[in-house]
């Protein structure tokens, strides 16, 4: 078994695996990709599934127990990196161990995952907790792009950005996640105009429920930022708060595995003309549908009439 011995002091010697083969997409084998937050749910599932395809994977995690248990389940072609991508150090030392390790071919793809979601009455909420949203799922996003690009545009490789149907379609109490997602919508199409004289391609992932910890760990982040409302945001908003808490939890339940979405991912990598959007799972397919032919008047009305319900059932 490997050991993780620190932030850079990792095995790279190539399996003797068949390299992955793209094409019009020159490179030197085996094909490298990097993904943010690999620690858990979609990342982990992209890692994993993407070192049993035959790539060498720069797993992005935060914590030092992550990295170790990544390289205990695979060979020396994943390669754990910190990377907070909140933090430029971080990304520094992240984009300069790709170019060390990918020069000539560059990167093929960059998966932008990382992510985290923050909920609540945006009467309320502190700006501080939207402040951190965004620079998470938005800033960050594209600080780790921005890094990252001069290896990408070596390879003609790809950007995959994993947003959310909450970026078209907002639903209450997870308002700045919403926004973030909906950023996250403007800059993959903004992206993918200016990267497209280089051959760069850039898909957006628009899952619905998925079943990974970002909702265990939005729900234990809504519960903590309830501790710093006034009480006159519980007046207004205490029963549909609750209602809200028990779908979010039952969502993470419900929701379509993981690999349902690296599945997309691994098509926006290898496919010759990847789709711009790929949007993954029955909820939130039908909540795309509801939003290209029907007016914002009425996909109000559907969805405060099923919360209603749900409050009333809940009394």
């Amino acid at each position: 078994m490997r050991e993780w011995t620190g932030i850079f002091s990792l095995a790279v010697t190539p399996a003797q695996a068949p390299a992955v083969r793209f094409p019009a997409m020159p490179h030197l084998p085996p094909a490298t990709v990097l993904v943010t937050g690999a620690s858990t749910g979609i990342g982990e599932a992209c890692v994993l599934r993407l070192h049993r395809l035959g790539y060498r994977v720069f797993a992005g995690v935060r914590r030092p127990a992550d990295a170790e248990r990544l390289v205990a389940a695979a060979s020396e072609r994943l390669i754990p990196v910190m990377l907070d991508v909140t933090d430029a150090q971080q990304i520094r030392c992240a984009a300069a161990l790709v170019e060390e390790r990918t020069a000539p071919g560059g990167l093929l793809g960059l998966v932008n995952n990382a992510g985290i979601a923050v909920g609540g009455p945006l009467e309320f909420l502190p700006l501080s907790e939207v402040r951190a949203q965004l620079e998470v799922n938005v800033l960050g996003l594209l600080a780790v792009t921005q890094a990252l690009l001069p290896a990408i545009r070596r390879a003609r490789g790809r950007v995959i950005n994993i947003g959310s149907i909450a970026g078209r379609a907002a639903t209450p109490f997870v308002g700045p996640y919403s926004m973030s997602k909906h950023a996250v919508e403007g800059l993959s199409d903004a992206l993918r105009l200016e990267l497209a004289p280089d051959g760069i391609e850039v898909s957006l992932i628009e899952p619905g429920a998925v079943r990974t910890p970002i909702w265990d760990k939005g729900i234990e982040t809504m519960r903590r930022i309830q501790g710093l409302l006034p009480p006159e945001a519980f007046q207004r908003y205490g029963k549909q708060l609750a209602v809200f808490g028990r779908l979010l939890a039952a969502s993470s339940r419900r929701g379509v595995p993981p690999d349902d979405v690296v599945a997309a991912v691994v098509h926006a990598l290898e496919a010759e003309r990847p789709r711009t959007r790929y949007v993954v799972g029955p909820d939130a397919k039908l909540r795309a549908l509801l939003r290209r032919f029907l007016p914002d008047r009425a996909n109000d009305a559907i969805l405060l009439l099923f919360l209603r319900r749900m409050e009333q059932r809940a009394t």
